[in-house]
């Protein structure tokens, strides 16, 4: 049996792996393998997004009698900053601006590691500890979503 944290930070892993091949190939100035391995990162991304904001946060919202505000919030907050700096980074990349893109994926490299670190430390434990009874289920709707979006 996998726990949610299991599954959600090898998710994560995937999309970091994701982001450092994009981050390789802009590096050499490969603007075209950057923009597609980008697009695999952002679409990977989101749906890891939408994973937790349409399965995961409700669940726990709905198990721990969570309304509002708290960590979920955050976590929500964060999911819009980041695709806000998606688009961003997508219309640097269409124009091929190297400088541009260095600040943006400096900006999303740190959101990402602080965002992580959140979830892997506090919410996903949360979730192991609330939902465990349902990992099984809620694993199995995460990896159908991911499975529909592809």
């Amino acid at each position: 049996m996998t726990s949610i944290g299991d599954f959600m930070t090898r998710s994560h892993k995937e999309c970091d792996d994701m982001f450092a091949r994009a981050e390789q190939a802009a590096g050499r100035d490969d603007w075209p393998s950057a923009a597609t391995d980008f697009s695999v990162f952002h679409d990977a991304l989101a749906q890891h997004i939408v994973m937790e904001e349409d399965i995961l946060f409700p669940a726990l919202e709905g198990a721990a009698g969570i309304s509002g505000g708290g960590p979920i919030e955050v976590m929500r907050m964060e999911h819009e900053q980041m695709r806000a700096l998606l688009d961003q980074m997508k219309q640097v990349l269409d124009a091929r601006d190297a400088s541009r893109y260095a600040g943006l994926r400096e900006s999303l490299l740190e959101l990402l590691r602080q965002h992580n670190a959140k979830e892997e430390s506090m919410l996903y434990p949360m979730m192991d500890q609330v939902l465990g009874a349902e990992a099984d289920g809620i694993i199995e709707r995460c990896a159908a979503l991911a499975v529909q979006a592809a």
